[in-house]
């Protein structure tokens, strides 16, 4: 059995696949790489299948009809023969000596008498023209270098969470605790690291700086005004971690820091899309916004009473154009601290 299966869904990605897919080999037979061709129509194919006869004993190949992120990720996943499983997007890649510590540490583990749920590591974000590069780091709201529970947890600053690129789940717990994500939708990676948490029983945490998150190319999914034109696969994902939430909140409460990082994560979620339906700048955006702070009310008056009066949950709602503005305001500044879009 492989020690780590890793999935790269392609869609069109013959400029900068290979980058991603080379980072990736040097990890040796050790690791699955699972390249799945998600109905592409360049020569990601014919490149998927080079990799393929090249290293017969490493690469894996699936070709499908397109069906998006999250089928990509779901066939992955399903095909996936590791102990472990990772996603690494196809514009993204992995720092070697981060991937070696990584890879040494599941050995590590397997080899002992301990099993592992998740393991975190840092992400950088690559971003376009930019002079430094931001690392997500979580050393000052995580242990370090050993297993530990959601009880030893410390305090997660706003707006920084524990995002795909920073994961590594067990496998077994994927398929266990039922992940399917929605297919011909964006933004599924938020499903990717909310739904299996509460099946996560321990984690552990790696100071290294190991996936290299791109940011700015063109068309990219994380484009603002790509995010507006598809606002409503925005809002369709946040709905998805909603019922989510309410619907296992009785096993969720059982854990305290567990129920407190997935309400904020969602608090974050769903001030990004009150935020892009603000700056839409059309009533029909407006509408949706106040839609869906009452299908929350709706769903559980509790959660919406946290999200809605907390300090962003007011913020996107002040009242009027003014009101608005001072939202949008306080969103640039938060993007130019945390350099996201």
């Amino acid at each position: 059995m492989k020690l780590l299966s890793v999935a790269v869904p392609c869609y069109n990605s013959e400029a900068y696949m290979e980058k991603c897919i080379d980072s990736l080999i040097v990890g040796g037979e050790d690791v699955e790489i699972i390249i799945v061709d998600d109905g592409s129509t360049d020569r990601t194919a014919k490149i998927a299948d080079s990799y393929a006869k090249r290293f017969p004993a490493i690469v894996r190949v699936i070709h499908q009809e397109n069906g998006g992120h999250g089928a990509a990720v779901n066939a992955g996943l399903a095909a996936a023969s590791g102990l472990y499983f990772k996603v690494v997007d196809s514009d993204d890649w992995v720092k070697e000596s981060a991937y070696y510590k990584i890879l040494d540490t599941l050995r590590d583990i397997t080899s002992g008498d301990s099993s592992l749920d998740m393991l975190i590591s840092n992400f950088v974000y690559e971003k376009e023209g930019a002079a430094r590069h931001k690392v997500m780091k979580y050393r000052h709201a995580l242990p370090q270098d050993r297993i530990f529970t959601w009880s030893e947890v410390r305090h997660f600053h706003k707006g920084q969470y524990i995002l795909m690129h920073s994961v590594i789940f067990r496998t077994r717990l994927l398929k266990d605790c039922g992940l399917t994500l929605p297919e011909h939708t964006f933004y599924v990676d938020n499903l990717f690291v909310f739904e299996p948490l509460p099946f996560v029983r321990n984690m552990y945490y790696l100071d290294v700086n190991f996936y290299r998150y791109y940011i700015g190319r063109e068309g990219q999914s994380v484009n603002e005004k790509v995010m507006i034109s598809r606002i409503d696969q925005q809002i369709r994902v946040n709905k998805i971690m909603i019922d989510y939430l309410t619907d296992h909140f009785d096993k969720i409460c059982t854990r305290r820091k567990l129920k407190n990082y997935m309400v904020n994560y969602l608090e974050i979620i769903t001030v990004v899309s009150s935020i892009l339906l603000i700056r839409s700048g059309t009533e029909e955006g407006l509408a949706k916004k106040r839609e869906l702070w009452e299908y929350i009310k709706k769903k559980d008056i509790r959660l919406y009473i946290r999200l809605r009066y907390g300090i962003m949950g007011n913020s996107m709602n002040l009242p009027g154009r003014g009101g608005r503005k001072i939202s949008v305001d306080c969103y640039k500044i938060c993007q130019r601290f945390f350099k996201f879009n």
